[in-house]
């Protein structure tokens, strides 16, 4: 048996809107997508082929002919359709404060099945980015739908490599299935458990308690060795701003924010180092993201944004700061008050205990100045459509407008080549250092402990633990 240590442990619907790492690699060992992502690009999983129309509103996915759920029945066209249904009911997609994400998206949308095997999907406005959505659709067996809307999160049934066995407050196991439509993985049982301490799950990886530790201390690992991974996470750490109303309306004071944060001394203050600092929107792992020299630390150019607009003798921005996600938020806004102060601008603080109270605030666009947040959807469309765009005023959306990023947000959804609308987003983002939405800082880096030497081991761009790609880690049972 494989065990995974992991700070957090939990399953919950599988339709419901998640970013948490530690359940999205239960939930993709359980249940297969009609896609999965492969870097900044997308590789069959459930749907073998598929062709979209040039008008980006109609895609055709062919189905693998031997899916089956966990449970015997077939996984065919008409149940992957009662799937994307029940994503697009109002109650789902619910995470932190912002309901119904997939229902923008899926909500309006016809379905056809021609045959068993073949889905068309027409959407009410084109959207070449659909694989972003069905990336993170599972699909799961229909006749566990009434045990999942009752509450019962021991009905898990997908198409996966792995069946849920047992699920205990402390550890959730899960076992290979006999046949998969793709190669089975190496490793027979999974068993993810919950350890809190990262210096523990150091010590039980060390000793070989555990085959996999998640998210250990990025110092203290190095006494690994060849079982330290370190990846970049797609994450990253913002501050959202307000531009509807304030000083920060004014895009010469947003700009004057960036340009005054030295973002590497920053890393070093609140993280250690453990992070790279964010130049662009989004990381480096997203499609479309570009590369350059981005925002820089520029305090000469800042002080004369401020004076052009009209705060020459100073400054003061009203925060908004959670205790969680990010942990360090508290650390982070003294560390940048210190460098704003450089700058003549002053931070007044007010901190707020209650994670999902605060995001709700956020959604409710009820911030005051700026805040802290962090922005994780790997989908370079979806940052744009529900965070960017004034027309859609989104649950992230704080009042920003640009019209020439919207006109290419809507050039982008119906581009379906797919290196031509790289690059329109490559020219959002670029527009966006000159005129930021958010103070971007950086995206952390994470260390992952795996047993053995595994040197060609690397992570997913999402920062998600891949049990189908993990190495062999433990004897199969004679």
């Amino acid at each position: 048996m494989t065990i995974i240590a992991q700070a957090r442990l939990g399953i919950h619907d599988p339709h419901d809107c998640t970013d948490a790492n530690d359940e999205l690699t239960i939930l993709h060992a359980i249940y297969d997508t009609l896609v999965r992502r492969d870097g900044q690009d997308f590789a069959p999983l459930l749907a073998r082929k598929w062709e979209v129309s040039d008008d980006a509103r109609t895609w055709t996915f062919q189905l693998a002919e031997d899916g089956r759920f966990h449970d015997g029945t077939p996984c065919d066209a008409p149940a992957v359709i009662e799937n994307l249904r029940r994503m697009a009911r109002e109650d789902k997609g619910y995470t932190l404060g912002a309901p119904a994400v997939w229902r923008q998206y899926l909500g309006s949308a016809d379905y056809a099945a021609p045959d068993s095997h073949t889905l068309r999907l027409t959407l009410a406005t084109p959207m070449a980015d659909l694989l972003d959505v069905l990336e993170q659709g599972f699909i799961a067996s229909p006749a566990a739908f009434g045990a999942l809307d009752a509450g019962d999160m021991t009905a898990h049934v997908g198409t996966g490599p792995y069946r849920i066995d047992t699920i205990a407050p402390d550890r959730i196991t899960a076992v290979r299935v006999d046949r998969h439509f793709e190669p089975l993985p190496p490793n027979d049982r999974i068993t993810w458990q919950l350890e809190t301490s990262s210096r523990a799950r150091q010590a039980l990886l060390a000793e070989g308690a555990v085959q996999v530790a998640n998210a250990l201390d990025f110092e203290s690992s190095r006494a690994l060795g060849p079982m330290r991974h370190e990846f970049l996470s797609p994450v990253a750490i913002i501050y959202l701003l307000n531009a509807a109303k304030g000083p920060l309306a004014d895009a010469r004071v947003r700009r004057a924010l960036s340009l005054a944060v030295d973002r590497e001394a920053l890393i070093d203050t609140v993280v250690g180092g453990a992070a790279r600092p964010l130049r662009g929107f989004v990381s480096p792992n997203h499609f479309g993201a570009g590369t350059g020299a981005g925002a820089t630390c520029d305090r000469d150019k800042a002080r004369a944004l401020l004076a052009d607009a009209g705060h020459d003798t100073g400054l003061t921005l009203h925060v908004d700061c959670p205790t969680r996600l990010p942990d360090e938020a508290e650390i982070l806004t003294a560390a940048l008050g210190d460098q704003l102060a450089e700058v003549n601008i002053t931070l007044e603080v007010h901190v707020h205990p209650e994670r999902e109270d605060y995001a709700h605030m956020v959604r409710r666009k009820e911030i005051r100045d700026l805040c802290v947040f962090d922005s994780s959807p790997m989908s370079t469309y979806r940052v744009l459509y529900e965070k960017i765009d004034s027309r859609i005023a989104g649950s992230w959306w704080q009042g920003y407008a640009n019209p020439r990023i919207e006109a290419l947000i809507d050039e982008g959804r119906t581009t379906t080549d797919r290196a031509a609308r790289a690059a329109l987003w490559r020219e959002a983002y670029a527009l966006l250092q000159d005129d930021p939405a958010w103070l971007t800082l950086y995206n952390p880096l994470k260390v992952i402990g795996i047993a053995g030497d595994h040197p060609d081991f690397t992570m997913p761009a999402d920062g998600v633990i891949d049990v189908r790609a993990l190495p062999q880690l433990t004897e199969e049972p004679a």
